[in-house]
């Protein structure tokens, strides 16, 4: 019996459809979804969503970050922003990491709240230049 998964961003449901596992980038590891699961929720930090259909990895979406509600069947992943691990942009997410790296410079630690947005937004960033599809040198 699959899983079904939902990933919802803030403008609309992206993808809705049954898999037979699912990856998703819990603060604290990588979490592996299979049906039959307990039940959770779990705040997510930047990185891969990666769908597993007939054994094997169909698809990959990065997150910014977000949280997911996990049943015995059903896995909702409720993301920042979401984008398709192959629409990633290797100039963006340098720039996502410099924008990152200076801000996180300038926060003021003595802020808890400045301090956790900037290092947030630092782990999102680098693990979306982490996360760029790779490319084959012949292709």
């Amino acid at each position: 019996m699959p899983l079904t998964l939902e990933i919802i961003s803030p403008e609309k449901l992206l993808v809705s459809k049954p898999v037979d596992m699912v990856v998703i980038p819990g603060t604290e590891g990588d979490l592996g979804i299979l049906p039959g699961h307990s039940r959770l929720i779990t705040s997510l930090r930047g990185g891969l969503v990666d769908l597993y259909e007939n054994q094997k990895l169909t698809d990959r979406f990065f997150v910014t970050g977000g949280f997911a509600e996990v049943t015995e069947d059903r896995c909702s992943v409720l993301a920042d922003s979401i984008t398709k691990q192959s629409d990633l942009n290797p100039e963006t997410a340098a720039q996502a990491l410099k924008a990152a790296q200076d801000a996180y410079a300038e926060a003021d630690f003595a802020l808890p709240d400045s301090y956790r947005k900037a290092s947030d937004a630092l782990i999102s960033a680098q693990a979306m230049l982490d996360s760029l599809p790779t490319r084959r040198a012949d292709a």
